[in-house]
């Protein structure tokens, strides 16, 4: 059994011969560039050139073949050539040294400027639109999505696709599925993130906005979806079904909670979203991956509902989020994608015995039938956390065998 079809069988509910993994396939199972290099030190792989950074946004990795085979990856992930912040990642690359002394590469466009207090800015035109703070390892958006800006919806005009990502699209998919065994990820949500997303740069304004202007809200999400169908449609023409998998983003859950009640969630966001996921059921074979932080076991069935058919993170240490109450209860319905080790915790903190023992743990419950179920940490890996830990979770999930 390749890469491609495990994930193929595993997502469509249908059992594996060993646990599907994902390291780098998303934006939210990668790594941080730092604890990378110090993971390829570890495996004392030589490279001809220091790690790659594909997201300047979360200053993430691109994981290469030696490393995704090390650990056993089974998908790889198909991106705009500009990931974050317009930067494209298709040309070249130069030398960059982070806070911490990291060498690493990063696109040609990738420009910060240093500020007095030693900050660096990424900027347009003149304005900085993010921020990394002396001494951090990734950046904070500044700039102002259009639920903050309350936007005139008669005006709004939301980016559409480019003929230029479309030939990157068309191009690399083909690279990508004719060259690799990997099951493909692409991610492709509605031009902003329906909820958490708009209210970039003014998240409480938007709140308030979305929980008191529901003409407003509907009007905005009318406008956004539109556009996100044509992007869809364009999409699939140019890929077909050499992707697998469909994702969008979007934050849902605090820590403690959803950000918001179930019936506001379905008479506002529900509809819109399943408007996107309708069309990609009707006219592909995508299954589709949301994306959501959080404790947000209330909001399950209405996700359900909405077409969602596999949830990420899985953040298994969020209030009413335990692995064996989301199998017991959605576990014919949903896959679930994440969830092997917390990396707020664990992962970061614990010896690599403890990370092996939680790693199992939660494998025996995710993937008790051999299927439903794709491993990868509870988000990225971050910056801090040691190479040994990193084994020990993907060692773990080769050796599982129920």
């Amino acid at each position: 059994m390749n890469s491609r079809e495990r994930i193929l069988r595993a997502i469509n509910h249908e059992p594996v011969d060993r646990v599907p993994v994902d390291f780098g396939g998303t934006r939210q199972s990668g790594i941080a560039v730092t604890a990378y290099a110090r993971l390829r030190q570890h495996l004392r792989l030589s490279s001809s050139h220091p790690p790659r950074v594909f997201d300047v946004y979360q200053m993430l990795a691109e994981v290469e073949a030696d490393v995704a085979q090390r650990c056993g990856a089974d998908c790889v992930g198909l991106y705009r050539p500009a990931v974050a912040f317009g930067i494209r990642t298709t040309g070249g690359w130069k030398p960059f040294t982070l806070f911490d002394g990291t060498r690493v590469d990063v696109p040609d466009e990738f420009n910060p400027v240093t500020e007095p207090t030693g900050d660096l800015a990424i900027l347009r035109d003149g304005q900085p639109i993010a921020r990394m703070p002396n001494g951090g390892f990734y950046f904070d958006r500044t700039e102002t999505h259009p639920g903050a800006q309350h936007v005139d919806v008669a005006s709004y005009a939301p980016p559409r696709l480019t003929t230029e990502e479309l030939d990157h699209y068309a191009v690399m998919s083909r690279r990508l599925h004719e060259g690799t065994d990997k099951a493909i990820v692409a991610p492709l949500g509605p031009p902003h993130e329906l909820f958490y997303g708009l209210g970039q740069g003014d998240f409480s304004a938007w709140m308030v906005t979305f929980a008191t202007e529901p003409d407003y809200v509907h009007a905005l999400y009318d406008k956004l979806v539109d556009v996100w169908l044509q992007n869809l449609s364009d999409l699939h023409t140019a890929v077909g079904n050499r992707i697998q998998v469909l994702q969008f983003c979007d934050d849902f859950g605090t820590q403690h909670a959803p950000f918001l009640s179930t019936p506001m969630f379905r008479e506002l966001l529900l509809p819109a979203y399943r408007r996107g996921l309708d069309w990609i059921h009707r006219h592909t074979n995508w299954k589709v991956l949301l994306h959501s932080d959080g404790a947000i076991f209330p909001l399950i069935p209405a996700l359900i509902e909405m077409g969602v058919d596999i949830l990420n993170p899985v953040q298994t240490t969020a209030t009413g989020m335990d692995p064996t109450r989301l199998k017991d209860a959605f576990g014919d319905k949903l896959v679930f994608w994440g969830g092997a080790c917390d990396c707020q915790g664990t992962l970061t903190t614990a010896t690599p015995a403890e990370v092996s023992t939680e790693v199992r743990r939660n494998l025996d419950v995710f993937m008790r039938d051999r299927t439903g179920f794709v491993c990868a940490s509870v988000h990225n890996i971050q910056a801090n956390v040691p190479p040994e830990n990193i084994l020990a979770l993907f060692e773990a999930a080769q050796a599982w065998k129920g």
